[in-house]
């Protein structure tokens, strides 16, 4: 076969102005109608689709080329570009104005039966899908979302270009600190018996830049946590990476604030504007999340009900657990008792026993809340006739969880959060430290780096370790945490009583930490920066919930690439080069 002829132009971006030039394409047989003594193709590439028509004007060649043509073989076309007649545009086409009349139809490349159509809306199952990805990936909308990956990357690069960042590669190989998820480990070849852990987050390496003076630092960077995964989760994601020297909360919050409006603006033309400021005590109390989704109400209001004769309650109160209520407006029609017990045994998964309902009615209230006094129900606001009341007691963990999660599920139930709305928030002051159960001591809310509020440092190692709040700010929409991070800690004598207070004697703070609290002695700047989820904006600004469908290659729920069969089982003698035993006997 003779080599492809240059491309002149695109599939998308023939229009009018182009009527009678020369031009070749190249593309994939999007369709083929023939009608007898006229054929038309589709042809399509990732810029769009374009109609070529043959018919008696066009070669043998051309034709018999066209005739063998099957859906996703690739062809080269020459022709003339010719304006259609009025009567003729096709509206569903960005170049339904003209048509390419073929002078040369050459097949370049055939296809086997393919596994699925090629059509924006593949019917096949995802497993096929994923496991077929370069062919998903043909899909418009798959299309779309690598562009608009690439115009959110290219604008947030420019963006940061212009605040005077710098963009700098942190390592990929690095040491093994498990304090947070699990790590992926790599054996090392020339250190037998020693293993690097794929970075979780750059997060030592930009503090390091730092005490470096590098002042504004950014990155794009890849990471990667061995943990359970779900629809908004890969074991391997790419954040955009900030650190900032002499920072405050207020300066992350404005550039980061001025990023996001920037990137929704380039990429989606959506005016983000003010985003709120809430406190993660308030964010709890209202939405039961640290994550809130404030596209509608269903607010919840926490109620003292301790002197309740209904011991259901008042036993709660009494254990030290809270009273919660959430309004479910006008949802009398329609909620069963099917509906109820569905909504209670959904409480359930998140450890809070059940709910306790009333329906407000034209005659009064009907169902277990019926029977609570009147001047407790009254605590309740916004109640109308035509109302679902929700009443949760218990502790407040699981309150706030079972509450926080139904309030959602009924929303989506319902279908009453409006579609193409991006509701930003800012959480801020975090408790520092939660208490870790299993092993019966304090671990970090967000990582042992993060400082203490100011007039909270006093408070380590105390038994108000519960009540110290932290410097630290999470970035919410739609209820996904988009980004988050803090002021980091920089004095090494304030790094090492948050070790202690975690529990790490002197010895292992050094092992696991020792080059990040030398260099806090060498000169440290107050600094503080975030880190955002650059797969979870690209999930929202496609309007998809599956972060897979943003992803060119991505994992699936068991961390697995069904296309290329990772992970896999390898060579023994690769396995003998790294000192390493496999035990699996499968």
């Amino acid at each position: 076969m003779e080599g492809i002829q240059r491309r002149t132009h695109t599939c998308g971006e023939l229009r009018e102005k182009h009527a009678g030039q020369s031009i070749t394409l190249h593309g994939w047989v999007d369709s083929v109608r023939d009608k007898g003594g006229v054929m038309f193709l589709i042809l399509r590439d990732r810029y769009g689709t374009v109609q070529v028509t043959l018919d008696e004007r066009c070669g043998e060649d051309a034709w018999t080329d066209a005739k063998a043509s099957r859906l996703e073989y690739v062809l080269e076309v020459n022709g003339e570009v010719h304006k259609r007649a009025d009567h003729a545009v096709n509206q569903k086409m960005d170049t339904g104005g003209i048509e390419v009349l073929a002078s040369q139809v050459r097949i370049l490349s055939r296809t086997k039966p393919l596994p699925f159509a090629i059509a924006d809306e593949a019917k096949a199952s995802e497993e096929v899908r994923l496991q077929y990805r370069y062919l998903d990936l043909r899909r418009g909308p798959l299309q779309n979302a690598l562009m608009t990956r690439h115009k959110a990357a290219l604008s947030t690069r420019t963006y940061m270009d212009a605040h005077g960042f710098c963009e700098v590669e942190t390592p990929i190989l690095n040491r093994s600190t498990p304090e947070g998820a699990r790590d992926y480990l790599v054996p090392s070849r020339v250190h037998p018996g020693h293993w690097y852990a794929l970075p979780q987050s750059p997060q030592i390496f930009k503090q390091l830049l730092m005490v470096s003076g590098m002042d504004r630092y950014f990155q794009i960077v890849k990471c990667f946590r061995d943990e359970d995964l779900r629809a908004d989760r890969q074991p391997e994601f790419t954040q955009i990476d900030v650190e900032i020297s002499f920072a405050t909360r207020e300066l992350v919050i404005e550039l980061a604030n001025g990023l996001v409006r920037k990137v929704w603006s380039d990429v989606i033309g959506v005016d983000v504007g003010e985003i709120p400021i809430i406190s993660y005590h308030e964010s709890m109390n209202r939405f039961g999340r640290d994550a809130p989704d404030m596209r509608f109400g269903m607010e919840h209001t926490t109620l003292d009900w301790s002197g309740s004769e209904f011991r259901v309650i008042s036993g709660a109160v009494e254990a030290g657990g809270i009273v919660k209520a959430m309004v479910v407006k006008g949802a009398v029609e329609g909620t069963s008792r099917k509906v109820l017990d569905g909504w209670t045994d959904f409480v359930k998964r998140y450890r809070l026993g059940g709910l306790l309902w009333g329906k407000v009615n034209e005659d009064g209230w009907s169902g277990p809340l019926s029977k609570v006094e009147e001047h407790y129900r009254d605590q309740i606001p916004d109640v109308e006739v035509g109302d679902v009341v929700l009443v949760g007691a218990g502790p407040a963990a699981h309150v706030h969880a079972g509450l926080g999660k139904l309030r959602e599920h009924i929303a989506r139930e319902r279908a009453i959060i409006p579609e193409n709305t991006f509701a930003f928030v800012w959480v801020v002051d975090f408790p520092a430290f939660e208490e870790d159960e299993e092993n019966g001591r304090w671990a970090s809310m967000h990582h042992p780096f993060t400082k203490p509020l100011d007039e909270h440092i006093d408070w380590l190692g105390t038994d108000k370790m519960g009540d110290i709040l932290s410097d630290a700010y999470d970035l919410c929409c739609n209820g996904y945490e988009i980004g988050g991070g803090s002021i980091r800690i920089h004095d090494s004598g304030v790094q090492a009583q948050i070790f202690k207070a975690l529990g790490l004697s002197d010895e292992e703070a050094q092992d696991k930490f020792g080059f990040l609290m030398n260099a806090l002695q060498y000169g440290a700047p107050p600094h503080g920066g975030l880190a955002m989820g650059f797969d979870r904006w690209c999930m929202l600004l496609c309007g998809t919930e599956n972060i897979r469908d943003v992803i060119a290659f991505p994992k699936t729920t068991t961390a697995q690439d069904i296309m290329a069969g990772a992970p896999n089982l390898v060579a023994a003698d690769q396995l003998d080069e790294l000192y390493v035993q496999n035990t699996n006997k499968d």
